[in-house]
């Protein structure tokens, strides 16, 4: 059961995600979200000192509501990289749709919203560190070709929500052709072998 300080949270946690889901994350202040959630300001900053630490949270209450721990499960666990890599763009591919809304959002005022800035590096870093395992992971398999640092660049490029934009929405890609595409294009460049 929650108590009640938890319960506040997740209603400014759902009363955040629901104004980011209007697109415009410039323009949501946390006087906005405190009348959303029906808290008061002060209130709200008692739980949240920042609008910075409150986008943060809130991309990571979207994480936990779509379940992303449970979705990556199989790549945690998987017994080679190659099944690592293949189960982690499986996941990530088809994350991308569940959050694409929010997330181009904060893209869009990137460079004029250090809020919006410090919400979508920390899931950037979040992708990035999955890339890193996986790369790790391939390294002790012995099959990584490029140096691990640059696979793990490689990697968290290749699944950027730029490039599914770009290959879904902008050239019609179906999620399963950017799927097999992007397993093939991930092997052949860190491994040296495209899908088998």
């Amino acid at each position: 059961m929650l108590t009640k300080s938890q319960k506040t949270k997740q209603r400014v946690l759902e009363a955040a995600l629901s104004l980011l889901e209007s697109g415009e994350p410039g323009k949501v202040r946390m006087a906005d979200i405190a009348k959303q959630a029906d808290i008061t300001r002060q209130a709200l900053y008692l739980h949240y000192p920042n609008r910075a630490e409150l986008l943060i949270a809130t991309t990571r209450y979207l994480d936990e509501v779509n379940g992303i721990d449970d979705l990556l499960r199989p790549s945690r666990e998987a017994k080679t990289g190659v099944e690592r890599l293949d189960h982690f763009i499986d996941v990530w591919g088809n994350y991308m749709p569940k959050v694409y809304g929010i997330v181009r959002a904060l893209i869009r005022v990137y460079d004029t919203d250090e809020a919006a800035a410090a919400a979508w590096d920390d899931r950037k870093t979040a992708v990035r560190h999955g890339c890193a395992a996986i790369t790790r992971t391939l390294k002790q398999d012995g099959l990584l070709v490029p140096k691990q640092q640059d696979a793990t660049d490689i990697l968290t490029m290749l699944l950027s929500l730029q490039n599914w934009e770009q290959l879904t929405q902008e050239d019609g890609w179906s999620q399963s052709k950017y799927l097999k595409q992007i397993k093939h294009i991930s092997k052949l460049s860190l491994i040296g072998r495209g899908v088998d």
